[in-house]
């Protein structure tokens, strides 16, 4: 599976130590799951989809929706 990772990073001129940063792991390990030699957490899926402002299906490439679903109210 092909993680948008590196696109939506690079689609915002951001560098790999800033997103390891926000994921508090090093620049190092996130490389690896931008490269797909390590697998992506979902936890961090679901930072990294809120930090874009996508969804999760769209994150991991389940869709070409970028849109995140609307939250239920509580």
């Amino acid at each position: 599976m092909k993680l948008r990772i590196r696109d939506l990073r690079e689609d915002r001129d951001l560098k790999q130590a800033v997103i390891a940063g926000h994921l508090m792991c090093d620049q190092s390990l996130y490389s690896k799951y931008e490269r797909g030699e390590r697998e992506l957490p979902l936890r961090l899926a679901v930072q990294l989809a809120e930090f874009y402002g996508v969804s999760v299906d769209y994150l991991v490439g389940l869709t070409d929706e970028p849109a995140p679903y609307p939250r239920k109210k509580k």
